[in-house]
């Protein structure tokens, strides 16, 4: 998922060089939104990893 985040950050990149502001902002928000569900999702799962892998003696 964080692929995807780097892919969206270079075609933003590529498109603010070229002069391409409106692909270039609407790429960072979504590289953003990527991202943050990633970390969203990365903490949950490790709450859940957690939470399953105590048990009680």
């Amino acid at each position: 998922m964080l692929s995807w985040v780097v892919t969206f950050l270079v075609i933003a990149l590529i498109a603010g060089i070229l002069g391409f502001g409106g692909v270039a902002g609407a790429s960072i928000e979504i590289a953003k939104i990527i991202f943050f569900i990633a970390i969203v999702l990365f903490l949950v799962s490790a709450v859940v990893g957690l939470a399953r892998g105590r048990s009680r003696v």
